[in-house]
């Protein structure tokens, strides 16, 4: 590996890291050598993907389940993060809901504050526990997984968008706010990955056919299309890197419609 992806030594937690996008981002680290939080709501699904890494070989995998949409659960991930593996030096925020699909005016209360939660204020609060360690460090990196959906108007995603519209909008405001403590934030902004969290975009074939044509490449996403860039953002390549949301979508937002 280049010397520019090393990430030997450094502490990683990634959310929503026991499948898809985020099981491959923590998998990606842990290769390049960071000691990587693989967290999620369920124990048992955190111990298989800490264990499955350690396997492996690269950077140590530890399970910390956490419900981020707890104030208390951030508060024990990072106290347990620092009890373990020291001072967060990166921080993944790709754990994300969508409880509601449909028009967005007929959101209901419910569905609208869980994604405003979960989607954008764990962000902030988990951002806001790390911050700190990281300026006594002298820096660190933050990568939040935003979706093409925060860029484009949607009939069926409303409150879902929205919240990855705040997404890249809190990677701005970090990263202006702590530049000058060496913090970069970026984000990623994916369109559709093959992964459970999208999966009634794509089970059905003649569905998947469709959406695959709109893109560029002919296909639509995988987990690790995605975890290289993350590694990117966290690593030293991605040193003078800040504040960007980089859009992964397999050239679909550059087609002719």
């Amino acid at each position: 590996m280049h010397s520019l992806f090393d990430l030997a030594g450094q502490t990683a937690v990634v959310t929503g890291s026991t499948k898809g996008i985020g099981k491959a981002i923590a998998a990606a680290l842990a290769e390049a050598g960071a000691n990587v939080v693989i967290s999620s709501r369920k124990a048992d699904a955190c111990d298989e993907v800490a264990a499955e890494i350690n396997e492996k070989g690269g950077g140590r995998a530890v399970a910390i389940p956490a419900n981020i949409s707890r104030d208390e659960d951030l508060d024990r991930l990072v106290a347990e993060t620092e009890a373990q593996l020291g001072p967060v030096d990166i921080l993944v925020c790709n754990a994300a809901v969508n409880p509601y699909m449909g028009p967005f005016l007929d959101t209901p209360d419910d569905a609208f504050d869980k994604t405003i939660r979960v989607n954008v204020r764990a962000n902030m609060q988990l951002a806001r526990r790390v911050v700190p360690g990281m300026q006594a460090k002298g820096g660190g990196a933050i990568v939040i997984v935003s979706s093409i959906a925060a860029f484009k108007g949607s009939k069926q995603l409303g409150i879902y968008a929205v919240t990855k519209a705040a997404d890249a909008q809190i990677v701005r405001n970090l990263a202006t706010a702590y530049g000058p403590d060496n913090i970069r934030v970026n984000g990623i902004a994916p369109a559709v990955v093959k992964t459970d969290f999208a999966r009634a975009l794509y089970e059905d074939p003649e569905r998947e056919k469709q959406v695959a044509g709109s893109y560029a490449l002919k296909r639509l996403g995988e987990p690790d299309d995605i975890a290289g860039a993350a590694l990117y953002f966290a690593s030293r390549a991605g040193a003078w890197t800040t504040g960007q949301t980089l859009i992964i979508d397999g050239g679909w937002s550059i087609e002719e419609s």
